[in-house]
């Protein structure tokens, strides 16, 4: 049992495209459409109905903070085991922004990109009782072999992420992104929720009359990286959604903070204005590339190992 697609969850969550529809037999659950937050009254009635075996919590496309006690409450009272994918927001969750799903879970995924900003990979946690078999699942199981030249670098990130200087920026975007959020709303843009709790951004393209992926398109012609997403709710197709998503870890790492976020939105907002416009898209992709400029990627991290 997991959270649908449509509405914020994941591929992987038990969608019926996935893999892990095929293997098990899957129960989607949803967020309120008029809200766009979790209704735990409704999740446990789910629960108590079909009894499944795996509760997953976590989600793609919430811009909510996640009540993992709750969702292992409802595990308990089904006999049911919790896995809780925080693969989005594990770094906010080691930065102490988040609570951490670890008390209240059975099995704990993550990404090691994201918010944890270390090379592309995945993490398993889980209690002692079930390592065996979640390593034996891993390997020979689903994986071939470990990647091994990503080791350095994820000991390099996770080290780094157990410094005060992680935590700063952690919190910075978690800013970033409220700040972000606040002037896209000034600007008339309907977000998912009324604005954000973690790293991303959920908007509801609707009542302006553009498809998330013209929009999207549009945005990445201008330089800037977003991606169409489902909305709650969306009777639009999935791969022509109403919404759009972006996010605000990578910016941070550049060292931009609130008076960058303010542009950005006017970025945003000027190509969703003149979204047919290439000549004033140009003059953004433009505008976008000064910014960046004055923030460069950087080079290396430097930490104490």
């Amino acid at each position: 049992m997991g959270l649908s697609l449509t509405y914020g969850g994941h591929l992987t969550h038990g969608w019926n495209i996935s893999i892990s529809s095929k293997y098990y037999k899957s129960v989607q659950y949803t967020v309120r459409e008029d809200t766009g937050m979790l209704d735990f009254n409704k999740i446990e009635d789910l629960a108590r109905e079909y009894k499944p075996k795996i509760i997953i919590s976590g989600a793609t496309a919430c811009p909510r903070e996640i009540d993992f006690e709750k969702f292992g409450d409802i595990a308990k009272l089904v006999g049911a085991y919790h896995v809780s994918d925080i693969a989005h927001i594990s770094g906010l969750v080691v930065a102490g922004i988040h609570k951490s799903p670890v008390p209240y879970a059975d099995i704990v995924s993550t990404t090691t990109h994201k918010t944890l900003r270390g090379p592309r990979g995945g993490m398993l946690l889980c209690k002692a009782e079930h390592a065996q078999k979640v390593d034996r699942s891993v390997f020979p199981g689903v994986q071939g072999g470990p990647h091994m030249h990503t080791l350095s670098a994820l000991a390099v990130a996770l080290a780094e992420a157990n410094t005060p200087e992680f935590v700063e920026y952690a919190k910075q975007v978690v800013k970033n992104a409220k700040r972000l959020a606040d002037k896209l709303m000034e600007y008339g843009f309907n977000l998912v929720t009324g604005g954000t709790d973690n790293h991303l951004i959920l908007i509801d393209l609707r009542n302006k009359n553009i498809p998330g992926k013209k929009l999207a398109k549009a945005l990445d012609r201008a330089r800037i990286v977003t991606n169409y997403n489902n909305i709650p709710g969306d009777t639009a197709p999935p791969a022509n959604p109403s919404g759009l998503r972006i996010g605000t870890p990578a910016v941070t790492t550049r060292g931009m903070k609130e008076e960058q976020m303010d542009q950005i939105a006017a970025f945003i907002n000027k190509v969703a204005e003149n979204i047919d416009n290439e000549y004033i898209i140009e003059d953004v992709s433009k505008d976008a590339i000064l910014l960046s400029s004055q923030f460069a990627i950087p080079e290396h991290f430097i930490c104490a190992v």
